[in-house]
């Protein structure tokens, strides 16, 4: 009795162990929602049949986060900054639903370092998430960046996504 007990109690603490392990490559999720940064707001551009939601400061180039798509393609790509010799990765958080996307990464002339370009289906859950909440994170070298909407800004996620498909 004893043996199965302590066989059971092994058992268990393996299991526990197995469940709790984080991938090693995503960050842990915080889930918390971030506060808007002053001069930065999610912007909505629409041309045609091509929209842009940007995460930066509005009429400049200062631009943290960007995703294109075209109408109804369901699909979007997204573009960062990073530093130079950063992994080509993007990784993005919101309300605790993690996304790791390979990235093509291209030097950046004007802000020394690279551009990251990924693509995804729309619905993926990190941005199914993002849509839903209005709030996005990004994680880099193990810091978290987060990209939150201003009172009466977060409709332009939604129109975003609407129009994207």
């Amino acid at each position: 009795m004893r043996a199965a007990l302590l066989s059971l109690s092994v058992l268990a603490g393996t299991l526990a162990a197995c469940a709790s392990a984080p991938d090693p490559g995503m960050p842990p999720p915080n889930g918390s929602a971030p506060a808007p940064i002053p001069g930065y707001d999610w912007i909505l551009h629409q041309d045609g049949d091509d929209a842009r939601l940007s995460y930066g400061v509005a009429e400049s180039d200062d631009v943290r986060m960007a995703f294109d798509c075209r109408r109804g393609a369901r699909r979007l790509d997204m573009t960062a900054l990073a530093p130079a010799g950063a992994e080509p990765v993007i990784l993005l958080e919101a309300a605790g639903e993690t996304g790791r996307f390979a990235a093509a990464a291209d030097e950046d002339l004007i802000h020394d370092g690279l551009i990251l370009s990924a693509a995804a289906p729309a619905d993926v859950p990190v941005l199914r998430r993002f849509r839903r909440v209005g709030w996005l994170a990004r994680w880099q070298d193990g810091v978290r960046e987060g990209y939150a909407p201003h009172p009466g800004s977060g409709e332009r996620i939604e129109r975003f996504f609407a129009f994207c498909g």
